[in-house]
């Protein structure tokens, strides 16, 4: 039986908008094995809870597949043999709930580097910490000849913090490991007990760089849990939100490639784009991040008075940027950079420029209907070179067409409330943006309008081990500028 006919198979639980089906353990194991030979099946999330182990699929058709299976001894059967990128997510499982993926790729801790005062904080019964110091554990280089360099966790700068160890041979990487875990938040623990209002601050701020997107994730995700719709001004205020967010974080994302290609005079221009951006959004709703102005619910206040013709203006000065115009020089330097492949890409469930770079075109906005998104004629760039030049083309191409989508949104803003309350309802629910960096999967149940659980999926969490595979044989001198193209922050996986 196929993977998909053994989860349609299996009984289902209440959740909306999908129901989640929960597969008895060996069902689980056979599905498992069966995901080998269904490569368009394709892993979105996966995470616990103190009973359960979850995940999301996706198949060919944007069918969404949300499935779980109670933990059996303390483990459950891996998918990480079949998806590589199920690893992360399984060590995050053992360091958080202390289940065990029997049969994973890589059962190393992650998340927890042994300075958490408890271990396994959100399992039903958390233990003492094992006290684990630093340096973490990486793979030993595969020849004696190889050398290993240690980057970060702190890079001296703005990255985020991450620890890398590059394996070289001569100028050449052979292979590339991160080790997270350093911007942990707590995020998943400060939101049970809490009410979706209280706790989509935490959501807000889990990562900088989709701060609307995860907003507007969680948000959905609370009001499917309790079955609400919000008015039509609050969804297309949303909406504006996101394109300005799209298009600052895109411009930041490109002034940082160019930059690193020596091209310091296109990171200056776009960094002063990217600020008018931010500044436009600060007037209209108050906030350079937008942080805090989605709620569950709808949105937290009207857009301000003034505030569509100061986006416009904004706007104005961006028709400059587009991939036709593209300076020689610097896509003679990004051409070859970093290359991912198409079946990388689906292997890893990559999104947003980094996957539409490749080949692979899923865009969040235009799954499950997604209002406002449903009544415009979206454009996603696909491109198939997989490369760095790709990629800041296809980010290019997403500024112009969020500034196309940005004036049609704000020309055509109904009137009419911008937020409902939500009930003291007791429920699950999905919720899905598209960020920046690629899709954003929210999902959390409510008891009597609090949070039991929850989980917040950033796009790093598909990123992070592309990176690794895309550094591999890659030239050492290329790393820093691999680095900029993906645009990697740690801070929506750590958690």
């Amino acid at each position: 039986m196929t993977a998909i006919g053994i989860i349609r198979a299996s009984p289902t639980a209440a959740c909306q908008p999908w129901s989640r089906h929960v597969l008895h353990p060996a069902s689980w194991a056979q599905m498992a094995a069966a995901l080998a030979t269904a490569p368009a099946l394709s892993l979105r999330a996966l995470w616990a809870d103190a009973t359960h182990v979850h995940a999301l699929l996706l198949d060919k058709t944007s069918t969404l597949l949300p499935i779980s299976t109670p933990v059996d001894g303390g483990g459950y059967p891996a998918l990480s043999p079949a998806r590589p990128a199920a690893a992360w997510y399984e060590r995050m499982v053992q360091d958080l709930w202390g289940h065990v993926a029997v049969g994973g790729r890589d059962l190393r801790p992650w998340l927890d580097h042994g300075r958490w005062p408890q271990a396994r904080p959100l399992a039903a019964r958390p233990g003492p910490s094992p006290g684990r110091p630093e340096p973490p554990e990486f793979l030993p280089p595969a020849d004696e000849r190889f050398t290993q360099a240690a980057l970060g966790p702190i890079h001296g700068g703005i990255e985020p913090p991450a620890h890398l160890r590059v394996t070289l041979a001569g100028e050449r990487v052979r292979r590339l490991e991160g080790r997270l875990g350093y911007a942990h938040k707590g995020t998943l623990a400060l939101m049970r007990g809490k009410s979706p209002r209280t706790a989509a601050r935490f959501a807000a701020r889990l990562a900088a760089e989709a701060t609307v997107a995860h907003s507007i994730a969680f948000a959905r995700a609370a009001e499917a849990a309790s079955e609400i719709a919000v008015p039509p001004r609050a969804t297309a205020l949303r909406a504006v939100m996101a394109e300005l967010e799209r298009i600052a974080v895109q411009l930041g994302a490109v002034g940082a490639v160019g930059e690193a290609a020596g091209a310091g005079w296109f990171g200056a221009r776009c960094g002063l784009h990217a600020e008018s951006a931010r500044r436009a959004a600060a007037q209209a709703f108050g906030h350079r991040l937008m942080m805090d102005c989605v709620v569950p619910g709808g949105v937290a206040a009207d857009i301000a008075p003034g505030g569509s013709e100061t986006i416009v203006r904004a706007l104005d000065p961006l028709d400059e940027f587009s991939p036709s115009r593209l300076d020689l020089r610097l896509a003679d330097r990004l051409a070859c950079v970093g290359t991912i492949t198409l079946e990388q890409a689906q292997a890893f469930a990559a999104g947003g420029p980094l996957g539409r770079a490749a080949g692979q075109g899923f865009d969040a906005r235009r799954f499950g209907g997604m209002a406002p998104y449903d009544a415009f004629a979206l454009a996603v760039p696909v491109l198939a070179g997989g490369d760095a030049l790709a990629c800041l083309r296809v980010r290019l191409a997403e500024i112009a067409e969020s500034v196309r989508l940005l004036r049609a949104l704000l020309a055509a803003l109904p009137e009419g409330a911008v937020s409902v309350p939500l009930p003291m309802a007791s429920g699950e629910g999905i919720g899905w943006a598209e960020a920046p960096g690629g899709d954003v999967w929210h999902w959390l149940r409510l008891d009597h309008g609090q949070i039991a659980t929850a989980f917040l999926r950033d796009p790093g969490w598909a990123h992070w081990p592309l990176l690794e595979a895309a550094a591999a044989g890659a030239d050492a001198e290329d790393l820093p500028l691999i680095q900029r193209s993906f645009a990697l922050g740690s801070s929506g996986v750590d958690l």
